[in-house]
């Protein structure tokens, strides 16, 4: 699964690859190697300025088709994307260093569940809908501006651009620079499926030029963004001057929630799986184990053993559990949070700050459960993005209802009871936007996103198809 080195010097405009109006390049890195895989273009105004133009142009035709002609072209992608797993995987694996057991089935998978629930959707929606006197028309939004991190490269891609072009939309995608291989894969595979010239645009190039340029474009009507919520912030600022309609997926410290008559170990060892999946690099991961101080000794003792199942390697082994971080910022970022909270007077039962020995090279952190964290530590409060557990007791419901909403994040979590209409009613109780009880599988057609700084607006499903609708209404 080794990628051969590439130099590009084409960002996709209006149908086609085109040469970069900026000379700047960024390296791609493989993390575990630390190795340039290729360079791609550094876009500028200039580049964001000719897609967005295509967009423009193309934005009337693609908002007329019909809901076949938008169908029979994302069938084509979606068929594309199943054609296309064995090199999205491998992508993945060098890019950001996912193990390749967990980029094929989620970093490859979910893409193409996400494209098929829109194929169905799609096929079934009402685009106008009578109400008294009136005629309720949703119509495009127009120009769609998408945002994408880094953390699953592809996923969010699909998830933002599926729907916008499924509702009428053509977009203009500015990739994340750690992971623009992956876009570039799916550039490739949008033009092969036959999509009109200007519907689907990539800029490929750094947050604070290319992606600002594209928040502020004037002539973008809806910016879709995911990242971190200090990012988000200004990019609200920025789309906000121009009253664009703006959609925010953002940071987590989502809690998991473990109450008395629950299977304590199926929900501690399913926790520790969702906290150091993709490295711990997931804004929805349930980072902060809540469990009643009767139990928290087990809890911590099963937790630790838990850990001792990841065991860091290379991302292209089969039996590789977990891999780097995506690059040495990241490193140092988990680290530090690491160091400072020992400094606050946590514990470490598994894992720690110190570098690998074994593992000199790759950006590698030791999966790490911590004790004796109290709510109001950092690393309690916020997102560390990295294989990080914190583990913390609670006296009673109302201590952990507290505790589990006492953030500034309100994006995700779990509860488990020894029933789900238990763990239902506790859950109604946290400000999140998604709760999973006793280990309930993720959704695709249910709405993802956040309350409070975790973000405005939802992704997937019927929710995620009508943030790119405008609604009209015809009185008769």
């Amino acid at each position: 699964m080794q990628q051969e080195y590439a130099e590009y010097g084409d960002q996709y405009i209006d149908g086609a690859w085109r040469p970069s109006r900026d000379s700047g390049t960024i390296p791609v890195l493989n993390p575990a190697t630390e190795q340039v895989l290729a360079t791609v273009p550094a876009g500028a105004a200039a580049d964001v300025d000719a897609a967005v133009a295509a967009a423009r142009r193309a934005a009337r035709g693609w908002a007329a088709t019909t809901r076949e002609e938008r169908l029979a072209l994302l069938t084509r992608l979606r068929d594309g994307l199943a054609d296309a797993q064995a090199e999205i995987t491998s992508t993945v694996v060098a890019e950001l260093g996912a193990p390749v057991g967990f980029a094929g089935a989620v970093h490859a998978g979910l893409p193409l569940t996400v494209t098929t629930s829109y194929l169905s959707l799609l096929a079934g929606y009402s685009f106008e809908e009578r109400i008294g006197n009136s005629v309720v028309f949703a119509e495009p939004a127009g120009v769609v501006a998408a945002i994408t991190p880094w953390n699953y490269p592809l996923h969010q891609i699909v998830a933002k651009v599926v729907p916008a072009l499924a509702a009428g939309c053509p977009v203009v995608l500015k990739p994340a620079e750690d992971t623009p291989l992956v876009a570039r894969l799916f550039a490739r595979l949008v033009d092969e499926a036959g999509f009109p010239a200007g519907v689907f645009n990539l800029v490929t190039g750094t947050g604070a030029v290319a992606g600002a340029a594209l928040a502020a474009h004037p002539e973008v009507d809806v910016v879709s963004f995911t990242g971190s919520t200090a990012v988000g912030r200004q990019v609200a600022e920025a789309a906000g001057r121009g009253l664009k309609r703006v959609a925010l997926e953002l940071g987590g410290k989502s809690a998991n929630v473990v109450l008395p008559g629950a299977d304590l170990a199926r929900a501690v060892n399913v926790n520790v799986a969702n906290v150091f999946a993709n490295s711990g690099q997931t804004c929805s991961a349930w980072t902060r184990l809540l469990v009643h101080a009767d139990q928290y000794e087990e809890a911590l003792a099963l937790a630790a053993k838990a850990a001792e199942k990841y065991v860091p390697g290379d991302p292209a082994d089969p039996r590789t559990r977990i891999g780097p971080l995506v690059n040495a910022r990241q490193l140092d970022r988990v680290r530090g949070y690491l160091e400072g909270a020992l400094d606050q007077g946590a514990r470490v039962v598994a894992g720690g700050p110190e570098p690998l020995a074994e593992l000199p090279t790759g950006h590698y952190v030791r999966p790490t459960v911590l004790a004796d964290v109290t709510p109001e530590m950092t690393v309690a409060q916020e997102e560390v993005f990295g294989p990080v557990l914190a583990v913390l007791p609670y006296r009673d419901e109302d201590h952990a209802v507290e505790i589990a909403n006492g953030t500034a994040y309100g994006l995700a979590g779990g509860v488990w009871a020894a029933n789900t209409d238990t763990a239902a009613a506790f859950a109604r109780r946290l400000d999140t936007g998604q709760v999973d009880l006793n280990g309930g599988r993720f959704n695709p057609l249910a709405p993802f996103g956040g309350y409070k700084d975790s973000g405005l607006g939802r992704e997937l499903g019927r929710h995620g198809l009508e943030e790119f609708l405008q609604y009209k209404s015809l009185q008769y």
